[in-house]
């Protein structure tokens, strides 16, 4: 499989926004949190062992442990900056570190759309869990910034006579759903929720993408600075 994410480079982003906080700038993980919440109060069963993959934050942990129903969690990322002193394992990208079916749940916010091999990280997470385990997994999906990519296209394609990508391409709700059943997780279901974001002008947007550590990863990306003139 061609990479498309350079993924050093999306780590760097990651680590220049865990240095560099905004206030505010993590409104979208915060609303993941409060779906996975929602989606864990809606599941009538308990678990012991769970684990929090590569989110960067502690948003997820804190909801399993204030939902009352998980024992034991263990939070994974790929530096130990973004553990940020909490207890972890520090693992590749990519790489769920758990022994076949050693995991009743298993969850993971908004980092799924920045890797490679998101069938291989699916398989991966249906070994680690055990027979009757659950997966709930939010990423970013089809739609994702689409005004941005077209914008920049345009604009690029007429001040230079082409352009290249500078905005990830986003799995569709449909193809998500063969995903997961590929990876052979039980009863598979996708869903998509819109959240509608304004901003007075691309400099905004520029600004949260940046603070969320969210700026192209991609590894054919354009070289070009994005220059005022690209965004005028």
């Amino acid at each position: 499989m061609q990479p498309l994410i350079d993924t050093e480079l999306w780590l760097a982003h990651k680590r220049r926004a865990l240095m560099h906080p905004v206030d505010g700038a993590d409104f979208l993980m915060r609303r993941a949190a409060e779906d996975l919440a929602d989606r864990l109060g809606a599941v009538e069963r308990k678990f012991g062992k769970a684990a929090a993959l590569f989110c960067q934050t502690s948003a997820a942990t804190r909801v399993l442990a204030g939902s009352g129903k998980v024992a034991d969690t263990v939070r994974v990322e790929t530096d130990g900056a973004f553990l940020a002193g909490e207890a972890g394992i520090v693992a590749p990208a990519e790489t769920v570190p758990f022994e076949a079916e050693s995991l009743d749940l298993v969850v993971s916010l908004l980092s799924l759309q920045a890797m490679n091999d998101i069938p291989g990280v699916l398989a991966q997470i249906r070994r680690a869990l055990k027979p009757d385990g659950l997966f709930l997994g939010a990423l970013a999906g089809a739609g994702t910034l689409s005004e941005l990519r077209e914008s920049l296209l345009a604009a690029e394609t007429e001040l230079y006579g082409g352009a290249s990508p500078r905005v990830l391409p986003f799995t569709d709700v449909r193809d998500a759903g063969a995903l997961l059943q590929r990876a052979g997780l039980a009863l598979p279901v996708a869903d998509v929720e819109t959240v509608t974001v304004r901003y007075d002008s691309l400099f905004g947007l520029a600004a949260d993408l940046r603070a969320m550590g969210e700026t192209s990863p991609l590894l054919d990306r354009s070289r070009r600075p994005a220059t005022r003139r690209l965004f005028a």
